[in-house]
């Protein structure tokens, strides 16, 4: 599980915007996520039309006559996507953590305690560097840094990463942390000035992906919802879902210890495998990226899935898949060091919800 914190102390960098529409579109590439609105301004649960009589506050405060755990005050938005819901009583929870002993491990004590199946954990902090916001820095292994290409707001990036040094050196915690370009108007030279002093200070930190000005983001949130489930084809979802493709392909895989085998179940594996193996067709697929660092092919056939065993292998600027198919219609798309693309050698291809082409596959029976 993925723990993502988004955090800027200004204003109006598109912060709550974010998470709410990186949370929606994570979802909608089949993870499951939990977004947690420890805002006491409640943006994200106001601009996504929830309703609740407890709240986070009542997960974290110990004087709270309405104890909760946090699987108890959880709303569902969408498929996949859940929130825990914030609330104006959550801004007197600085107050009672001040004197407390790890007050900044509050939050991280109740994630560890809390069960679930969520593949990602996002974080939508307040708009200052108080209690709260350490709080989720501490319970995060990830943060993302909303930035507008403004000379403030850029300063104002310094000043946080200040605070993550901070957070590393007294509490022993390290994070990494990315900065997203936000509200990016391509109309003035000086979104582009400022976006370059961005590019020159931060470099590897900074994700491909930049998200536009669009008002249709503004209108999602007056309705109450996400800009996938309000409209999917304009350019604000389409920045967000590709802003989540690009935390997808970070994904990590794990490794499980191998279980000693017994002699008799393993002969009956081996010819179970050898039977279903000889019900798939092996189809290869191929892209031709010679400045390419790394290739990966996703799609329905391995659920999008970011992988070691999804990597392409290079021969000769080409990078190559063979993929062990059963007979079947598949969509796929391939990722070219982080940015996805359709397959350029293959004409049949069809639209996804998301206002992108997917390339693909007609697999016959043998």
């Amino acid at each position: 599980m993925r723990i993502i914190s988004i955090t800027n102390q200004k204003g109006g960098c598109g912060k709550t915007t974010t998470a709410i529409n990186l949370a929606a579109s994570l979802a909608g590439n089949n993870r499951r996520v939990l977004l947690i609105d420890l805002d006491p301004q409640a943006h994200a649960t106001v601009g996504l039309n929830i309703k609740a009589d407890l709240n986070i506050y009542n997960v974290l405060s110990k004087l709270t006559n309405k104890k909760a755990r946090l699987e108890d005050i959880i709303k569902n938005v969408s498929e996949n996507f859940d929130i825990a819901p914030s609330g104006m009583i959550l801004s007197t929870l600085e107050q009672e953590l001040a004197g407390e002993i790890g007050r900044e491990a509050r939050l991280v004590d109740t994630l560890h305690n809390f069960k679930n199946n969520y593949d990602y954990i996002l974080i939508d902090c307040p708009p200052n560097l108080g209690i709260l916001t350490i709080n989720a820095m501490r319970a995060a292994n990830e943060i993302i840094v909303p930035v507008e290409a403004s000379r403030f707001s850029f300063e104002g990036l310094g000043q946080l990463v200040e605070i993550l040094n901070l957070v590393r050196d007294r509490l022993n915690h390290e994070i990494d942390y990315r900065v997203l370009v936000t509200n990016f108007d391509s109309r003035l030279r000086h979104s582009f000035k400022v976006l370059d002093r961005i590019k020159e200070t931060f470099k590897s930190k900074l994700f491909s992906t930049m998200v536009h000005v669009n008002v249709k983001l503004k209108e999602a949130q007056s309705e109450g919802k996400h800009v996938l489930s309000y409209d999917k084809y304009c350019r604000g979802a389409k920045d967000y879902f590709s802003l989540s493709r690009e935390i997808i392909t970070a994904e990590k895989t794990t490794h499980a210890v191998p279980v000693p085998v017994m002699p008799d179940l393993a002969k009956k594996m081996k010819e179970l495998l050898k039977e279903r193996l000889s019900k798939l067709n092996e189809v290869t697929v191929s892209i031709n990226a010679p400045q390419a660092k790394e290739v990966y092919v996703a799609g329905d056939f391995n659920n999008w899935i970011l992988d070691n065993k999804s990597r392409m292998e290079q021969h000769n600027g080409s990078w190559v898949k063979k993929l062990p198919l059963k007979s079947g219609r598949y969509h796929y798309r391939f990722v070219v060091d982080g940015k996805w693309t359709e397959d350029p050698n293959n004409s049949n291809r069809e639209i996804n919800p998301y206002g992108e082409m997917d390339s693909l596959l007609e697999v016959q029976a043998k």
